[in-house]
């Protein structure tokens, strides 16, 4: 017979919030690298300074990422409301 036990921790948990407007994609992308790139407090130094350069680096690699994504949905967005002949709606969405 096999056995096997799996235990498993949800993390960290933080939770933040804004008032009347979304995350914008700085704040999105500073909570993606958090998650995905960890560097320990007693990494070699060299190591930690090239850790902290790439996530540098993903921070604008992800910021750039996101802003293509609005703007892709806005495109679609307002191609849409054209389409239905909500041309006002579609200006003020262009213009965001």
């Amino acid at each position: 017979m096999f056995d096997m036990e799996v235990k498993m921790s949800p993390g960290d948990i933080s939770v933040q919030t804004t008032s009347e407007r979304g995350h914008t994609p700085e704040e999105l992308s500073a909570n993606a690298v958090a998650k995905i790139i960890n560097i320990s407090e007693t990494a070699d130094p060299i190591i930690k300074h090239q850790a902290e350069a790439f996530r540098e680096r993903m921070f604008h690699v992800i910021v750039h990422a996101l802003n293509q994504g609005i703007k892709s949905d806005r495109t679609t967005l307002y191609n849409e409301f054209k389409k239905q002949g909500h041309d006002d709606v579609a200006e003020i969405l262009r213009n965001l």
